[in-house]
């Protein structure tokens, strides 16, 4: 019995361990998996990126990333070759399209409860992936095809592995060169930072601990040739196919130079971005947390108060907890110094997941009397306060909004903001109270989950059961982002122009011509969903800017005496336009034979020519 007992704690541990990823693993089907079949996908990056991907099978040019055409130079091409990959097994479609980014969040949530368990225990891994999976930033940029999130997922990785180094006399080979591996993978997927951020964080980590000469026993030659026989392929072979040519200097000059470093000093070229003020980025990382970031200051505290730096000092926890602090902090300050949008510190946010899935687990186990439980009531108050407030909110709204009649474009009850869209989710702005009215069931949905699961959580903790107040708070937020999903939805028809594109494709012959009023990403949905390039009408900028000096550029831009030449001519034309920009000669009347073809988010699909079979529909 003696020797039985030991292997029975760890046949207890296994089972609790997968007890844990079934959890896991049932969160992120509640949440991700089951939400990657609509919305339509979004105008701008969403079907940019998704574009991008079709043509690369279409191409069959796995190296030079190509947009309606165009050389599309400035991203780094990882989460591009799995999309296409999904595309080539599952066919093009909006949930293949998601599918790779899916996976990797799910991929991120294990390997935080893999590195979260080693080093504090299965329940403090649990807690950490549940803070991240069930956060409200994760979430929401994975509704766009954006890679920041798996950045975090190869930081998770690479860490783990170096904090395995620490615990070795001698670094393994393994963790070496498994860490060069995925830092490769990391630059494949982001570019410079995905080397720049673990070197940054690990580098500030051994000159704080006073242990830099633990950098030469990393094998720092093998581990860089492994580094460079991954990530340098991509890169030889961009730049060689892509010399300077004509006015465009080629991929190595707009990738490294222009994307990276002149975006990071705010002068790249086109300045057709925009950037969030210092203090919201900050309290940003706040809100991507919630609710969970109500318990972030606890481990903060915990960690340096009393703390001594000296590696040999460090226990495995502090050790590792010193190291997640720095995996937000390097990435947040980094960006303090650089045009910053709300997404860039998504990257940081399992590294603080770690820190309060390890607080988190204390808590747990902690009497209800002791400090921990006490502080875990205070922030249980602040969230309270925080659901409160979210739920009157709602049911303010729902009582005095009105359902809009039947049929009704969503477009009509807004406002229109252009100078809030650089943000990825400016279009919030545009919210009217008449227009809350098309969103009553999940305003009304997610301000009572948020009423119920803070007030439960509220009173589990009080009645010493933190561990029920946190099952509470996991579920409120599967049923609010739930909501917040059902909310994308129905405001879909503003940020999408798929049924303007299915309104096209359902009518188009070939030799006919789609236009788009204005820049390529205002309406680059009609070019993913048709499959057919789009002509660009007084909008040579943003994504396509770049790639049209090339000398092979499609010659597809228009000026408006060219247009009127082409709508004057025999082939249909599909003009893809908004109210607020519709082409002044054909507001003016310079243009005879407009026909509405369709009309969808406050957009329309115009055209020079009637359609025989929808004649009840066409409007001169």
């Amino acid at each position: 019995m003696t020797f039985d007992t030991p292997l029975r704690a760890e046949a207890g541990l296994r089972d609790k361990s997968r007890s844990y990823l079934a959890l896991i693993f049932l969160f992120w089907s509640l949440i991700y998996a089951s939400s990657i079949f609509s919305p339509a996908l979004l105008d701008d990056a969403d079907s940019v990126h998704a574009e991008a991907a079709r043509e690369m099978t279409v191409r069959g040019d796995w190296v030079t990333l190509h947009v309606n055409g165009f050389r599309y130079l400035e991203k780094a091409p990882l989460m591009y070759w799995t999309i296409a990959a999904s595309f080539k097994l599952f066919g093009v479609s909006e949930w293949a399209a998601r599918l790779p980014l899916t996976l990797g969040v799910l991929a991120l949530l294990f390997a935080v409860f893999a590195l979260g368990r080693r080093i504090h225990g299965a329940e403090a891994g649990f807690y950490a992936a549940l803070s991240l999976g069930t956060a409200v930033g994760p979430y929401l940029f994975t509704r766009i095809l954006i890679p920041d999130i798996l950045v975090g997922l190869w930081l998770a990785l690479g860490l783990g592995f170096f904090l395995r180094t620490l615990e070795e006399e001698r670094p393994s080979r393994l963790a070496c060169w498994s860490f060069a591996v995925i830092a490769a993978l990391s630059v494949l997927t982001k570019g410079l930072i995905g080397l720049l951020f673990p070197l940054g964080i690990i580098g500030l980590y051994l000159l704080l601990t006073r242990n830099l000469r633990r950098l030469l026993r990393m094998r720092p030659l093998t581990s860089s040739l492994i580094f460079l026989a991954v990530a340098a392929p991509w890169h030889i072979l961009a730049g060689l196919r892509n010399p300077p040519q004509g006015e465009a200097k080629g991929f190595l000059w707009f990738y490294f130079i222009n994307e990276q470093f002149l975006r990071y000093l705010n002068k790249r070229e086109p300045h057709d971005y925009g950037t969030v003020p210092l203090w919201v980025f900050w309290g940003l990382v706040l809100v991507w947390l919630l609710p969970w970031s109500a318990f972030i200051a606890q481990p903060l505290g915990q960690l340096f108060r009393k703390l001594d730096l000296h590696h040999a000092k460090l226990d495995t926890q502090r050790r590792a907890n010193l190291l997640f602090a720095l995996w937000a902090g390097v990435i947040l300050v980094f960006f303090s110094f650089s045009t910053s949008q709300e997404y860039y510190n998504l990257p940081a946010l399992p590294g603080l997941a770690l820190l309060i899935g390890s607080w988190l687990a204390q808590e747990a186990k902690a009497g209800a009397s002791s400090p921990l439980c006490r502080s875990g009531r205070i922030s249980s108050l602040a969230l309270l306060i925080v659901g409160a407030l979210a739920g009157a909110f709602a049911i303010f709204f729902v009582v005095r909004s009105a359902p809009p009649p039947p049929g009704a474009d969503i477009a009509e009850l807004l406002t229109k903001n252009p100078e809030k869209y650089f943000l990825s989710f400016g279009h919030i702005f545009d919210l009217t109270p008449r227009s809350l009215g098309a969103f009553r069931g999940p305003l009304l949905g997610m301000g009572l989950s948020f009423l119920i699961g803070t007030g439960l959580n509220w009173m589990f903790r009080h009645r010493g059961q933190p561990a029920r107040g946190n099952l509470c708070l996991a579920l409120m937020m599967v049923v609010a982002l739930l909501c917040a999903h059902r909310g994308l939805e129905i405001f879909a028809p503003v940020l999408s122009s798929k049924e303007l594109a299915l309104a096209i494709q359902r009518r188009y012959s070939a030799g006919e011509q789609i236009v788009i009023n204005g820049e390529y990403e205002e309406g680059s949905t009609l070019n993913f969903y048709t499959g057919l390039q789009a002509r660009i009408l007084n909008g040579r900028r943003a994504n396509l800017w770049y790639g049209s000096l090339f000398p092979d550029s499609p010659q597809i831009f228009e000026d408006d005496e060219s247009f009127a030449r082409l709508w004057s001519g025999p082939a249909r034309v599909y003009l893809w336009t908004d109210r607020e920009r519709m082409p002044k000669l054909l507001r003016d009347g310079n243009l005879t034979n407009v026909y509405e073809i369709a009309r969808s988010g406050g957009k329309f699909i115009i055209s020079n020519k009637p359609m025989a079979a929808q004649s009840g529909r066409d409007q001169p």
